[in-house]
């Protein structure tokens, strides 16, 4: 996801790694649920759309060659806190959106900072907006293990589950669109208490590098992405990216992007 500023290739903290491999994070809703002899598969190998997740880490992208590797949606970080902007984005979410990749943008939160509405609003402010177009899902909350402190950023859970919902609750306000939850389950179910009052709400993205079936935080009977390497390779991209399968025909992936039944 989004290597946090100060971390450069490497995927955030050698914790959050370990973490994730025993873990994850899930998204949900209406998508229909992988069958258990798909959780078992390969998820490179699932005939469910493919997708990826990048920054500036990736440096310059040719999303043509990307789009003919196959991929068919990514999410594109945008910002982090309230005062950092992906140098990348602004070539990235249009070129993305003009070689055909479905695409979102997402927000590195960081609840020691700021309240969550500043966040949401620095976030659509900067790109994170979302259109109905065919090509544009819902903007993404990575809300995961701090990189540069405490786990839960020194919030209660009684906090963190404020400054969530109040993220959320601008980002709705602001786009008409419930924001995609990035999460693991390990630091979901340690920081907002095991909450469950998202679950109904947003879809929620797993991240659990594994072949066999990510763990499901609190909340969510099923994940709509999950990010399932950090280490995977398309064409068009120079070194590692992150790799991610939708739990889901296209034609939920469009409706996802639409906010249509």
């Amino acid at each position: 996801m989004s290597k946090a500023l100060r971390r450069p290739a490497a995927r955030r903290l050698t914790q959050r790694i370990l973490a994730l491999v025993a873990t994850g994070l899930m998204a949900v809703g209406s998508m229909v649920g992988f069958s258990g002899a798909a959780a078992q598969a390969d998820p490179s190998a699932l005939a469910n759309p493919q997708g990826i997740d990048v920054s500036h880490y990736q440096g310059n992208i040719n999303w043509t060659s990307v789009r003919n590797a196959g991929i068919e949606f990514a999410y594109i970080k945008a910002t982090e806190g309230t005062t950092y902007k992906d140098p990348q984005f602004n070539a990235n979410y249009p070129n993305a959106f003009y070689a055909g990749v479905i695409r979102g943008a997402y927000h590195f939160g960081r609840p020691n900072v700021s309240s969550g509405a500043v966040q949401a609003n620095y976030f659509v402010n900067s790109g994170g907006g979302w259109s109905r177009d065919d090509k544009t899902l819902p903007g993404a909350l990575d809300i995961e293990w701090n990189p540069y402190g405490a786990t839960c950023y020194g919030l209660s859970t009684t906090s963190m589950r404020n400054w969530i919902t109040d993220f959320a609750n601008t980002y709705k306000s602001r786009t008409g669109r419930d924001v995609v939850i990035y999460t693991a389950a390990s630091w979901w179910n340690q920081c907002t208490g095991s909450w469950t009052g998202r679950g109904s709400l947003n879809p929620l993205w797993v991240a659990h590098y594994t072949t066999g079936s990510p763990a499901i935080p609190a909340g969510w009977p099923v994940y709509t992405m999950w990010q399932y390497t950090s280490t995977g390779s398309v064409s068009g991209i120079a070194g590692n990216v992150d790799r991610n399968v939708f739990n889901g025909s296209r034609a939920r992936l469009i409706a996802l992007a639409n906010n249509t039944p």
